[in-house]
């Protein structure tokens, strides 16, 4: 395929999978079950933190933190008193346990009630977003944390591609003309987010000859962003869903 051919086969995958039907079976089920603007960001930013290996086990996980924070995760977050932390103990996943998820917790207290929240604290002047997620993980670690956590938070600055940010990011900044992202933060454009690049997105781009190099890092990450802004300087990261549709459902 030409560019143009290119573009205008992902611009019809983009329409294919962009779809409400896709809710049902990703992660951003999750924050679609709350309406509050503050349990949007926090159960989308603690799913999107778990949200590596095979999904039905991401939404089991995720399943259980809402359920151990009452379905309610603002509320839980603001009103929380240490001794309440000790439910967590016995969670898994992964990689990711009850530690991190206590530290979590009570860094998101500290953002809410002492830096306006997480729209806020995502939101600078920094003329990339990557810039934005580096500034953000000095905020989080601000407080007193387990070493072992700071794996949790990717840094872009330190190479990492940084897909659960970004794919956070995503839910919260494209609009939700379509039913699947929520559009809540308007600090940001969807000009300026970034692919959530995954081993999915990651081959099938390479497959397509969008991106050269084989690691799926933050050199990597600004090779396909330069590359789909030309595609769609306006809303680049519609093409995330082409991208991983063509992996994890076609087999492309």
């Amino acid at each position: 395929m030409n560019q143009i051919e290119l573009k205008e086969f992902l611009d019809y995958k983009a329409n294919q999978y962009e779809l409400i039907d896709f809710i049902t079976s990703d992660p951003i089920q999750i924050p679609h079950r709350f309406k509050q603007k503050e349990d949007v960001e926090i159960a989308g930013f603690l799913t999107a933190s778990i949200a590596w290996g095979n999904r039905l086990s991401i939404l089991k996980s995720a399943n259980k933190m809402m359920a151990l924070m009452d379905n309610a995760p603002y509320d839980f977050i603001i009103n929380h008193k240490k001794r309440d932390l000790s439910i967590f103990e016995g969670f898994v996943h992964r990689t990711f346990n009850a530690t991190d998820l206590t530290f979590f917790v009570r860094s998101l207290q500290n953002i809410y009630k002492n830096h306006q929240g997480l729209e806020n604290v995502f939101s600078s002047n920094n003329p990339s977003l990557q810039d934005t997620i580096h500034d953000f993980k000095s905020i989080f670690f601000e407080i007193d944390h387990p070493q072992r956590t700071l794996k949790h938070v990717s840094d872009p600055l330190k190479g990492s591609a940084a897909k659960r940010l970004n794919m956070f990011m995503r839910w919260m900044v494209r609009s939700n003309t379509k039913g699947v992202d929520f559009g809540i933060w308007k600090h940001h454009s969807p000009a300026q987010l970034s692919i959530p690049l995954d081993v999915h997105t990651g081959n099938i781009a390479r497959k397509l000859n969008l991106i050269r190099r084989k690691q799926n890092d933050s050199k990597t990450l600004w090779e396909l962003d330069k590359k789909l802004r030309k595609f769609d300087p306006v809303d680049p990261v519609k093409y995330d869903y082409a991208l991983f549709g063509l992996g994890v459902f076609e087999k492309f």
